[in-house]
């Protein structure tokens, strides 16, 4: 269904090379990006240290929602973990199509709908002291992430060394 309305947009592709950014911190973007192919990341630096919060693989949908929704400068980072491919439409155009009918906008709602619920989730995870809760909650709900990004990713995404993941994934 997603595929549908996204087909209906004027999109530019850009392709990424491994590391490369879409979006820095302190800098505005409004654009919508849909990940045709690879992997990114969206995190922020804390006090020199970086805190993965998304990720964004094929078929996904990206945002740095916050400058998206105020049209301000935001601390988030948008990088490639590995080559990737993503079709980047304006705020402008997106919106446009979405209001076009109902039926879009229905969807668009819906997507958001599903994203305050994942954040939700994120948030929950991120309460539990238990690194093995943690892997388990995100393994039930996101198996294809697994599949997708590398594990030292993974685990800073989870808030847990490298090793720790491995051995929860062995157990």
């Amino acid at each position: 269904m997603i595929q549908i309305l996204l087909g209906n947009l004027d999109w530019e592709t850009r392709k990424l090379k491994r590391n490369e950014f879409l979006k820095t911190s302190g800098t505005i973007d409004t654009n919508v990006y849909f990940v045709e192919e690879g992997s990114i990341r969206i995190f922020i630096e804390d006090e020199n240290e970086e805190r993965i919060i998304r990720f964004g693989y094929q078929g996904n949908i990206i945002v740095s929602l916050d400058s998206f929704l105020s049209g301000k400068p935001s601390e988030f980072y948008i990088q490639a973990i590995k080559a990737s491919t993503v079709k980047i439409a304006s705020k402008k155009d997106f919106y446009e199509l979405i209001n076009s009918s109902n039926e879009n906008l229905k969807l668009w709602n819906s997507i958001l709908e599903d994203l305050v619920l994942q954040q939700i989730e994120r948030e929950k995870d991120l309460l539990y002291s238990s690194p093995k809760i943690r892997y388990e909650r995100v393994l039930k709900r996101s198996p294809k992430l697994f599949q997708k990004i590398p594990n030292k990713y993974i685990a800073n995404y989870l808030r847990m060394s490298p090793e720790t993941l491995s051995r929860l994934k062995k157990s």
